[in-house]
């Protein structure tokens, strides 16, 4: 991984980043992506939704370094060349989730066994972080398949600087013949503003209208 530093007192948005940085300003949106095409590509190919869904998610905030600016473990602000999925897996016997990363690749199907190896060998180890060092270029990834929802926040009262970006899937919603997932974008002002969260839903709409354009 690559950390590429950014000369602040020379970067245009310099002004709006010192602003928000300095209010701790952060704000979420919440979409309804239509996923009918997603899904059925996704079951006709035997695969499962959940990395599928990961899967874009990185390769969306890979698409636009805004998505992959964040202070790095020395203070230093930048962003990351790529960044890789940190994401949740739910243990139904203790009703426990842990989070884990997997390194992704250009190649989806290669992403795609070593998500289903990370996930077997770390679910149910009742540990929050098992998959260890726990990589600074990652996106934080979670889904609430239990229930859709309108609106979704996390509130970060430890590490106000934390700039990178925080996706939340819910559950389905069916209507008619079309399904719809409910995604929700959490993001820090000083690096993006609502027209880069409208780029984010956007982009991946795109995909999910034409996923084999990636997942093949």
């Amino acid at each position: 991984m690559e950390f590429i530093k950014i000369d602040l007192n020379n970067w245009e948005r310099k002004e709006i980043f010192n602003h928000f940085l300095n209010q701790q300003t952060s704000f979420s949106i919440t979409r309804n992506i239509d996923i009918t095409e997603l899904y059925k590509v996704t079951k006709d190919k035997g695969y499962k939704f959940y990395p599928v869904f990961i899967f874009l998610v990185t390769y969306v905030v890979n698409s636009h370094k805004s998505f992959r600016m964040n202070f790095n473990s020395e203070g230093e602000f930048g962003y990351w060349d790529k960044l890789i999925p940190m994401y949740t897996i739910f243990d139904k016997k203790s009703e426990l989730f842990s989070a884990i990363s997997t390194n992704i690749d250009e190649d989806f199907k290669k992403f795609y066994d070593n998500y289903v190896s990370d996930a077997e060998l770390y679910n149910g180890t009742g540990k929050m972080f098992p998959k260890t060092p726990i990589p600074e270029n990652a996106v934080n990834i979670s889904m609430i398949p239990w229930t859709p929802f309108t609106g979704f926040n996390l509130n970060l009262n430890n590490n106000p600087n934390y700039l990178l970006p925080i996706v939340t899937a819910g559950g389905f919603i069916n209507q008619n013949s079309d399904i719809y997932l409910p995604l929700s974008l959490q993001v820090h002002h000083s690096v993006c503003d609502g027209y880069h969260a409208a780029l984010f839903m956007d982009k991946f709409q795109t995909l999910a209208d034409k996923p084999r354009s990636v997942l093949e």
